[in-house]
């Protein structure tokens, strides 16, 4: 029987994909509100931009609580489906290079920095073709408003300020998903994907800067948890602020409706943004943004090495059992 191709690390795959979406559903919930203010924050007009504390005081008095957790579902399974669609690509590709590498024969078998951004540029890109009508849905459910607050906007533009006819907006994901399908058709699901290849180059960065700081503590001790949450969200920090105006674009392109004129491309929506407000209209809402990002890829890593170490384990377990049964 020939041992050339690694078996172990495909199993690996499986585990690592498992945990990265074991770990993106909890780091989610937790910081999910931060995701509702900037991706409100992103795509409402600039006369309604208000103070991060005002931002939740107007939402909860709007809509309660639960007006923060807009397309919790959504996302939630977003998440789950997306990082389980990525680390299984990254470590598939991973596990490649790795076997390259003893192949030839290489002192190291660790991934090189270019390694580590062709693993992310793979990984990346499958999953936002597989995922981004997930996300279009979620925006739309996170930027719903209130009927009443729709109605008032609507009122100005009538004649006489005139109240337009109430229309039930959809409250779940499947009636979000159906409305969408009904009224644009499935060509909508894929709006934002341009700039999403783009922001692929958002893990990229993360994941090369956190596989190469992992590699250098390696060398002197264990990583940790802690020392994981750490490099986690450094690694965030730095493409997120970089990557952030792609962000902003992405999430306009998801709740543009259909409508006579000619949706924008990518470098059109941009030139827009800069033209009606500047160049700090790309970054609106980065605040509670980078939180959240920082927060969610710290507690992602430190959640995933415990959940990989569980998965494994319980993998064990099963097999044992099967064996002996």
């Amino acid at each position: 029987m020939s041992h050339s191709k690694p078996v172990i690390p495909q199993n690996d795959n499986v585990a690592h994909a498992l945990a990265g979406a074991g770990g993106g559903i909890l780091s989610m919930a937790l910081t999910y509100p931060l995701i509702t203010l900037s991706t409100r924050a992103q795509v409402e007009s600039r006369r309604a931009e208000t103070a991060f504390l005002a931002a939740v005081q107007k939402i909860v008095a709007r809509e309660g609580i639960s007006g923060l957790y807009s397309g919790l579902s959504s996302a939630l399974f977003g998440i789950s489906v997306t990082n389980f669609v990525y680390y299984y690509w990254y470590e598939w590709t991973r596990a490649f290079f790795e076997a390259a590498a003893i192949k030839a024969g290489r002192a190291s078998k660790k991934l090189t920095t270019v390694e580590s951004i062709l693993a992310g540029a793979i990984a990346g890109s499958a999953t936002v073709i597989l995922t981004n009508p997930i996300w279009v849905v979620n925006t739309r459910m996170t930027t719903r408003k209130s009927q009443a607050e729709q109605d008032a906007e609507d009122a100005d533009l009538l004649p006489g300020g005139a109240t337009p006819a109430r229309t039930k907006q959809p409250t779940t994901t499947i009636g979000t998903l159906l409305k969408l399908l009904r009224t644009e058709g499935p060509q909508a699901l894929f709006s934002g994907v341009v700039p999403a290849l783009v922001l692929v180059i958002n893990p990229i960065l993360q994941y090369t800067l956190f596989e190469q700081m992992k590699n250098a503590i390696e060398k002197k001790r264990r990583i940790t948890p802690t020392i994981a949450f750490l490099l986690g969200a450094l690694g965030k920090l730095f493409a997120t602020s970089i990557t952030y105006p792609y962000i902003t674009v992405k999430s306009q392109m998801h709740v543009a409706a259909k409508g006579a004129e000619k949706k924008e491309g990518m470098v059109e929506a941009m030139s827009r943004v800069v033209k009606e407000e500047g160049y700090a209209g790309l970054y609106k809402g980065i605040g509670p943004k980078v939180t959240q990002s920082v927060l969610t890829a710290a507690l992602l890593f430190a959640f995933k090495d415990v959940l990989y170490e569980q998965t494994v384990r319980l993998r064990s377990t099963v097999a044992k059992k099967a064996l002996t049964a």
